[in-house]
């Protein structure tokens, strides 16, 4: 009981961001930084609650909860983001996802653990799925070049090419977390149930209450933030925002390398990179027709640093070792592709 409470005690700062929105207490600049630091411990009990379900119901059931609420926090972003009529912010943050666990997570957790085996083959697929969310797009992106990217006609078009995404995503995803899960039991082997199915459910309920309401205050104060601090949205989206919805990979990931354990490290940060562009993409474009809806018409820098992060990735574990090189050049790569955000500006 007491680790349960001292988990809960994680929602009381977000509750406290929301009463200064709502009270109108605090500036735009303080109300984003804020709001995105509390995402953090939010998005971290999310996931230990969603472990703890799947260990009651099984790896079928498990795998489920994991594809509906591992991504839960870039998800509600995106949702809220579109609620408030900003698709840029959207597909910045999703953009911005991706490559930040292929570049950024995946760096980091070369240089933190020891040089090892990874698995290539997962690893392959992982990447192939990056690939083809980038050439799946690229055909209403291509529209987008003349005339507005947001327009009805674009987002009818985006349709298809979501389902066909979604649908090869689906295709391999269950293989893909019951691999993870395995690979996670075989880290954590003392590691058992504590809480029941109900509490485990009832603390993901709760979590996911809050953080759509702290989102809605990251959203709402994330243009003026972005103006106050001289910085373009697409900036502050693609790689903030996108920063703090990847936070739990960041940290489990670059953990797990650090005890040794490279080849589950780097399973997490590819995974998630392709659960990003294989499953939250198609599903944030196909749930947006019941708020607004949103065109797959990403930016081409958005596609070339997609497809350029999975190019380099490849590169790096095609010999199937890892190596702190390999990371280095991962993350000054993820440092270039930022300069190359904060230059290009909004669209």
């Amino acid at each position: 009981m007491g680790d349960l409470i001292a988990r809960l005690a994680l929602l009381a700062p977000a509750t406290a961001v929301v009463v200064l929105d709502r009270l109108g207490a605090a500036d735009a600049n303080v109300l984003f930084v804020l709001a995105a630091l509390t995402l953090i411990p939010i998005a971290w009990l999310m996931g230990e609650a969603t472990d703890q379900a799947g260990r009651h119901v099984g790896p079928g059931i498990g795998g489920f909860l994991n594809a509906s609420f591992g991504n839960a926090p870039e998800l509600i972003v995106a949702l809220v983001a579109i609620s408030h009529g900003l698709p840029d912010v959207v597909r910045a943050s999703l953009v911005g996802s991706v490559v930040g666990n292929l570049l950024l997570v995946l760096g980091f957790a070369l240089l933190a653990g020891p040089r090892g085996e990874i698995d290539r083959a997962s690893a392959s697929v992982s990447l192939g799925v990056v690939f083809l969310a980038a050439l799946l797009v690229l055909v209403p992106s291509a529209f987008a070049l003349s005339g507005s990217p947001n327009r009805h006609s674009l987002a009818e078009l985006s349709v298809p090419f979501a389902v066909a995404l979604l649908s090869a995503r689906v295709v391999i995803n269950l293989r893909l977390l019951r691999r993870h899960r395995r690979l996670r039991e075989i880290a954590e082997p003392g590691e058992s149930t504590r809480w029941s199915l109900a509490v485990a459910l009832g603390v993901l309920a709760a979590a996911t209450l809050i953080t759509a309401f702290v989102t809605d205050t990251l959203v709402s104060s994330i243009e003026a933030f972005a103006k106050q601090a001289h910085l373009s949205t697409f900036f502050v989206a693609a790689v903030l925002v996108a920063f703090v919805g990847n936070a739990v990979e960041h940290g489990s990931a670059v953990l797990l390398a650090a005890r040794g354990q490279i080849k589950l490290a780097t399973e997490i940060a590819l995974a998630s990179s392709a659960q990003v562009a294989g499953f939250l993409i198609p599903v944030v474009a196909l749930l947006s027709w019941a708020i607004d809806p949103l065109a797959l018409a990403f930016r081409p820098i958005e596609i070339a640093t997609m497809v350029g992060a999975a190019a380099v990735a490849g590169t790096v574990l095609a010999r199937g070792r890892s190596s702190r090189v390999g990371g280095a050049v991962l993350v000054s790569a993820y440092l270039a592709v930022a300069a190359s955000f904060y230059l290009v500006g909004d669209r």
